[in-house]
């Protein structure tokens, strides 16, 4: 087999480095220790910072993310602050959907908001941008939070999952296990006065009521970890069934009203 020059090696790394940037994944630097086989440090440096400098440009044309770091296990529970959550968390592995996601979507909006509204799992338009409800139907959403007063730069956005189901399959048990730990510490990190669960998988999930339908949960209010919670239908079933609407905006009503009752209590 022929032997490659290190200049070679070197536009290897660079190459790589520019795929992994354009598919929006993480780099992985060069250290000093590749030096053992042979390298100058001096050659080393110019690559860490070829692909820094990469990093940098593709920054300008996406989002900025917490970089990932790896932690040892149950480290993230004690953070105080959802950015370093996010850092620490976002390489998750613990169930298999980290092989197919394209991005692990940890949640966007105020890290102090009174509300939440937690959806279901990421769908294809949430794994290629990282973040929840950025397709119909959460333009969607927007708009049935904006009917209520709730802009979505007010409120935080997460899901039950944070990384995507294959073909948007129902999440299964283990993948809600291994996640769902993550969704506790943001609601305990945010403290969030009230939840709103959009669609059964959600509320089910969120509230264990394993079986529930539902018409069975909509108009309840639940109590968890010192927030109150309301289930309603889920945006895409709204584009699917416009019929439903009607229930939906009852319900958006409902979660308003009770919302102005617990803050307007809390003022007095």
């Amino acid at each position: 087999m022929a032997t490659r020059s290190k200049e070679e090696i070197i536009a290897d790394v660079e190459r790589w480095a520019k795929e992994r940037l354009a598919n929006n994944e993480e780099v992985v630097y060069i250290d000093d220790r590749v030096s053992s086989i042979g390298f100058r440090k001096e050659e080393i440096k110019n690559t860490v910072m070829t692909t820094k400098k990469l990093n940098a440009v593709s920054d300008e044309t996406r989002s900025p993310k917490p970089e990932t770091r790896m932690t040892s296990s149950g480290e993230w529970q004690n953070t105080t602050d959802l950015l370093t959550l996010q850092s620490m968390i976002s390489g998750c592995t613990k169930c298999e959907l980290h092989k197919t996601r394209k991005n692990f979507v940890f949640g966007v909006g105020n890290h102090n908001a009174k509300v939440m509204v937690i959806g279901e799992a990421p769908g294809a338009d949430e794994d290629e941008q990282g973040e929840p409800f950025v397709g119909r139907a959460g333009q969607l959403l927007n708009k049935m939070l904006l009917a209520i007063h709730f802009p979505r730069e007010e409120v935080f956005i997460a899901n039950i999952l944070k990384s995507r189901p294959p073909g948007n399959r129902d999440p299964k048990p283990e993948e809600v296990a291994a996640c769902e730990p993550y969704l506790w510490k943001q609601i305990e990190l945010i403290g969030p006065k009230m939840i709103l669960c959009v669609g059964r998988i959600a509320g089910t999930n969120l509230l264990k009521l394993e079986g529930e339908s539902l018409a069975k949960m909509r108009g309840k209010v639940f109590d968890f970890m010192n927030a109150k919670v309301m289930v309603t239908y889920h945006p895409a079933a709204l584009l699917r069934n416009p019929n439903w609407k009607t229930g939906a905006w009852e319900d958006l009503q409902q979660f308003r009203k009770l919302y102005d009752e617990i803050t307007s209590d809390e003022t007095h």
